[in-house]
């Protein structure tokens, strides 16, 4: 009894120095390069994350406005490309004639001067609209940017059309597959060194028909996360990489991170092998917190060279060379 007991616990200490060496960053060399830098929106004004939920209207509670740039626009993500930015994300909305638009909110009202949604709208309606109209940072005693916004909701041929060379990650911003299938008969109009300079994630309906379309699309959802963090939370100790995480999309919430087997180095480098891009998203993932301050910076892995998700690439580009 005592041989067989002596015996399991020599299996379960090399069992256990097994898993610390194959999982340690200790153990590697150290990763070169600087931060892939991923800027939410473009450069957009930000706001006090306290109590938000989905029904907040953003615009209403801005903190006192540093740049002149408003979110999904061309101005503010050539903004954010100058400032450094490696890829752009935006978000996508169908319009009533056929088109995207380029627009976050489910519904008009909280940043433009209509109401409604974008569906309600031909593209060249929206262009009228002022998206400027609902930012205030007291509370509505000023409007900062309130006929300052006429025009600038551009589409996604506009924001294609105009950065043909860089990296671009798209949002679909609904559960509905069929536009999951509209955008993949604009993206398949695209040369094939385009698109691998594009990444799309939303729901999961859409994003499953868009990769039914266009298989070799890098995407990202909900279900393409589980199908890749689960089995590999349950087997990557052992180093194996799940077939589910290739050639995909992760955005890991910072409170997560450090479940991950390898992380962070080994992680980037087991992810880096199978050309899966990982991106570390501020606080616990719900509300797309950033990477936007000094301070955030400081939370980061010593030379943590993967993905970061920020609202400020302004602030954050300098910092992170």
């Amino acid at each position: 009894m005592k041989k067989a007991l002596k015996r399991f616990l020599l299996f379960i200490l090399v069992l256990s120095v097994f898993i610390f060496i194959n999982n340690s960053s200790f153990f590697m060399k150290e990763r070169d390069g600087d931060p892939l830098l991923l800027a939410h929106r473009g450069l957009g004004q930000t706001f006090s994350m306290e109590g938000i939920t989905g029904e907040t209207c953003t615009a209403e509670r801005i903190h006192t406005p540093e740049h002149p740039y408003l979110e999904n626009t061309i101005p503010s993500m050539k903004a954010a490309f100058l400032d450094g930015a490696d890829i752009v994300e935006l978000d996508i909305k169908p319009t009533k004639d056929g088109h995207f638009a380029i627009f976050h909110d489910w519904t008009l009202e909280c940043r433009t001067n209509a109401e409604g949604t974008t569906m309600e709208y031909t593209m060249a309606e929206l262009k009228l609209l002022d998206i400027g109209y609902g930012y205030t940072a007291d509370k509505g005693k000023t409007y900062p940017f309130r006929g300052k916004g006429v025009g600038l909701m551009p589409s996604l041929d506009e924001v294609l059309t105009h950065f043909p060379d860089q990296s671009l990650l798209i949002h679909i911003k609904s559960d509905d597959p069929e536009e999951g299938k509209q955008l993949a008969q604009v993206l398949a109009e695209l040369p094939e060194n385009r698109l691998k300079q594009l990444t799309v994630y939303g729901g999961d309906q859409p994003i499953a028909s868009l990769k039914e379309e266009l298989p070799d699309l890098r995407v990202m959802s909900k279900a393409t996360l589980k199908s890749c963090l689960l089995p590999y939370i349950a087997v990557g100790w052992t180093g194996y990489i799940p077939t589910s995480c290739e050639k995909t999309q992760l955005h890991i919430p910072e409170k997560f991170a450090t479940w991950l087997w390898g992380w962070p180095n080994k992680f980037l480098s087991r992810m880096d092998s199978i050309d899966t891009r990982v991106i570390l998203v501020a606080g616990d993932g719900g509300w797309s917190e950033g990477f936007d301050s000094t301070d955030d910076l400081k939370r980061l892995p010593s030379n943590y060279n993967g993905g970061i998700w920020t609202n400020r690439i302004d602030k954050i580009a300098p910092q992170s060379e």
